[in-house]
C-alpha cells in the first residue's frame, strides 16, 4: 500500500496498540489534535487516532518490534509498514518555578512543533446553545491535564526548553474564544512577544476573526508568524447545526478578515480548517478550497474525529475513500497554485500531522 492510501485509512480508522505503551505519550480531551498519538510512517509523522469508539474497532494494529521506538503496524493480522512513535520530549520533565509541570503549558505535536492553548475556557463552549459540538476543549482542563490561562512568561519558558532540549522547530498557539471584541488576538500578541524575546520560533497564532482587522498588524508586530482562523465547516445549515456560536459569524465576515490577513502575513501564510465528514459535501469543500487558495489561504483539510463526551461523540469519521479524493482534489488546486504546507512559517498546515494533505501537493 502506498503512503497517501496509508496514512489517509489511519487517520479515518484509527490505531489499536495492543498494550503498546512506547513514545510520547497520547492526548485525551483539549484543543487541536486530541485522542490521537504521533506515529511516523515511511518517514511523515501523523496523528492517529488511538482513544476514539472507532479505532477499538480499527483494522490497523501496532505490534511492538524488539527494543526502541519501532513497531510493525498490521492491517487485519497481515503486516503492512514497520512505524515509529516519536519518543517523550525531554522538557516535559520539568516544572516551573511554581510548580506546574512543563507539559501542562505546551505539548509536543507531531514531532518538532510545540503546540498550546493560552487560554483554555471558550465563552461559547458551556451553553448547547452556542457550542461547537466537535469540541472538547475544556474536558482537558477538568481533568488536570493542563492550566486554564497560560501566562506569557511560562510559555516563553517552556518554548526557550523545548528549542534546547527537543529541537522544536515552530509553534502553535490557539485559544478558546474570550468574550472580548479582539477574540483573544490580543493575548495572544502578548504570549508571542514575550516568546520572540527569549527564543526566536516562528509562531502561529490562532482566533476567530477579531472586531478590527488592525489587530492583523499588532500580532504580527508581536512576533506572529502565520496565522489561521478555522472555519470548521462551511455550509450553513452544517454550520448552524454543528456549530450554532460560531454560525453567526457569517463567512462572509470570515472571507473578509482572510483577504485582510493575508495582506499582513503575506500569501500562503494564513491558513484554516476544513473539518471534513460534519456534514459538508464533497463539491462544496473543493469549491471552498478553491475560493480560499485564490485568496492566499491555505486550507488544511482534515478529517473529522469524533472525540468521548462531546456531542459527536458517535458521530462517524468519513471515510478513506472520501478523504482521499477530497485530498486528491484538493491537492491539485495547491499544486497549480504554487501553495505549499512546506512553505509556511509556522502552523498547523506546515506541521501536517493531522491530515494526509501535504502528500498530496506534489
Amino acid at each position: 500500500m502506498d503512503k497517501q492510501h496509508l496514512i489517509t485509512e489511519l487517520q479515518s480508522n484509527g490505531l489499536r496498540l495492543m498494550g503498546l505503551s512506547t513514545g510520547a505519550a497520547g492526548r485525551r480531551g483539549g484543543a487541536g489534535p486530541s485522542d490521537h498519538k504521533a506515529v511516523t510512517v515511511a518517514g511523515t509523522t501523523v496523528m492517529a487516532p488511538i482513544y476514539t469508539g472507532a479505532a477499538s474497532q480499527s483494522p490497523y494494529t501496532a505490534q511492538v518490534k524488539g527494543q526502541g521506538p519501532q513497531a510493525s503496524l498490521e492491517k487485519e493480522g497481515r503486516r503492512v509498514a514497520t512505524i515509529e512513535f516519536p519518543q517523550q520530549p525531554q522538557f516535559y520533565r520539568l516544572t516551573t518555578a511554581e510548580g506546574i509541570p512543563y507539559w501542562q503549558i505546551a505539548l509536543l505535536h507531531s514531532h518538532d512543533v510545540l503546540a498550546t492553548t493560552v487560554l483554555q475556557t471558550c465563552m461559547r463552549y458551556r451553553d448547547p446553545e452556542t457550542a461547537c459540538q466537535f469540541c472538547a476543549i475544556e474536558k482537558s482542563l477538568r481533568g488536570d491535564r493542563t492550566i486554564a490561562r497560560k501566562t506569557p512568561e511560562q510559555l516563553a519558558e517552556v518554548a526557550a526548553a523545548a528549542v534546547r532540549l527537543d529541537g522544536v522547530k515552530h509553534m502553535i498557539m490557539t485559544t478558546g474564544t474570550p468574550n472580548t471584541r479582539d477574540r483573544g488576538a490580543a493575548y495572544l500578541a502578548e504570549c508571542a512577544q514575550a516568546i520572540k524575546a527569549r527564543v526566536m520560533l516562528p509562531i502561529q497564532a490562532q482566533c476567530e476573526p477579531p472586531d478590527d482587522f488592525v489587530w492583523f498588524e499588532g500580532m504580527k508586530a508581536a512576533g506572529v508568524d502565520s496565522l489561521g482562523m478555522h472555519l470548521e465547516a462551511v455550509d450553513p445549515e452544517v454550520r448552524r447545526r454543528i456549530m450554532p456560536g460560531k454560525a453567526e459569524v457569517p463567512l462572509s465576515y470570515y472571507f473578509d478578515a482572510f483577504a485582510a490577513a493575508v495582506k499582513v502575513f503575506g500569501w500562503g501564510q494564513v491558513s484554516t480548517y476544513l473539518l471534513a465528514g460534519l456534514g459538508d459535501s464533497l463539491e462544496t469543500l473543493v469549491e471552498v478550497s478553491d475560493r480560499l487558495i485564490n485568496l492566499g489561504v491555505y486550507p488544511f483539510v482534515v478529517p473529522f474525529i469524533p472525540l468521548a463526551e462531546t456531542p459527536l461523540a458517535s458521530h462517524p469519521a468519513p471515510s478513506s475513500d472520501f478523504m482521499f479524493t477530497l485530498y486528491q482534489q484538493v491537492g491539485a488546486l495547491l499544486q497549480r497554485a504554487g501553495m505549499s504546507s512546506a512553505d509556511m512559517n509556522a502552523g498547523c498546515a506546515k506541521c501536517g500531522a493531522c491530515s494526509a494533505l501535504s502528500t498530496f501537493e506534489h
